[in-house]
């Protein structure tokens, strides 16, 4: 039989099938087949020692698929994981030795396991969190279930730091270390609004906002500046034109200009230092108070 890896040609199988163990006549049955032709490989040459194991792989797929379905779940697809878990079984047709133990589903159940979880460990994430990280993770599922039924609720990340005698802030990051593996798509609908997406509702930098908020707390300063000082300020800020040619405009020199702008600056720092930063609403509420006569706070 020729196996492949899981991103290489899958076995040629429609549709899984279930492991059913709830017959036991059956179960008996394919229990004692399978240890006879495992037992038969010893003495087989290496081509009929191949096919035997086939055999053994073949009547043990539906096994594979049921424990394939419980990671399913986890991030990569459906079939990569099946495939993973055809290899663990391969894996465990060539390793069961039945002097060490009866049953060759005992033995293939945590090779199976093993195998996906060393998949889903090195492969499944999209953000992949460092080893200890992912390690913690893996006592902690574990550890909940127990812990759950022994206190009564769902444990808490504190009461499971304390089971585990680690510190709260390294069980925090490795219970949201889990998202990491399928992270939610920009592209999925929020709610019942199919038109609305996830990359809609995130908040994107408001340039005009941001002006907005340097015009409210610099229009109290400008206040304090005489008309001329406003004008120069207009000139070179607004306008971007030079010392030069601001003293060209006002008919002064340009050592002039120099001084103002270093008067105007001065001036303007220590108002910012001054008054108390003010937002947008605030200024709004401000002008709906002057326009309805009633008192507002002094700018």
């Amino acid at each position: 039989m020729t196996t492949a890896p899981p991103h290489s040609a899958p076995f040629n199988r429609s549709a899984p099938a279930t492991w059913d163990a709830s017959q036991p006549e059956r179960w008996a049955v394919r229990r004692t087949e399978t240890r006879e032709i495992i037992a038969r490989t010893r003495t087989a040459d290496k081509q009929s020692k191949k096919q035997l194991r086939e055999q053994v792989v073949l009547s043990h797929l539906d096994l594979a698929d049921t424990i394939a379905r419980r990671y399913s779940g986890h991030g990569p697809e459906a079939d990569d994981i099946r495939q993973v878990a055809y290899v663990g079984l391969v894996k465990a047709s060539q390793r069961f030795d039945p002097d060490k133990g009866e049953d060759f589903v005992s033995f293939a159940v945590p090779t199976i396991s093993g195998e996906i979880k060393r998949h889903l460990r090195d492969h499944g994430w999209v953000i992949r969190p460092p080893r200890p990280v992912q390690e913690l993770r893996s006592q902690l599922n574990g550890l909940f279930g127990s812990l759950a039924q022994e206190l009564g609720h769902s444990p808490t990340n504190m009461e499971l730091a304390r089971c585990l005698d680690r510190d709260l802030a390294d069980v925090r990051e490795a219970m949201v270390a889990h998202e990491s593996m399928r992270p939610a798509s920009l592209d999925v609908p929020v709610a019942d609004d199919e038109a609305l997406t996830l990359a809609d509702t995130i908040g994107r930098v408001d340039r005009a906002l941001e002006r907005a908020e340097v015009v409210a707390n610099l229009s109290p300063a400008l206040r304090r500046l005489s008309i001329l000082e406003r004008n120069i300020v207009y000139l070179r800020f607004f306008e971007e034109l030079t010392q030069q040619e601001i003293a060209s405009r006002i008919g002064v020199t340009q050592m002039q200009v120099s001084r103002l702008l270093k008067k105007i600056l001065t001036t303007l720092h220590s108002a910012l230092i001054d008054e108390p930063p003010r937002s947008v609403v605030t200024v709004r509420e401000g002008r709906r108070n002057r326009q309805s006569g009633a008192l507002s706070l002094p700018a």
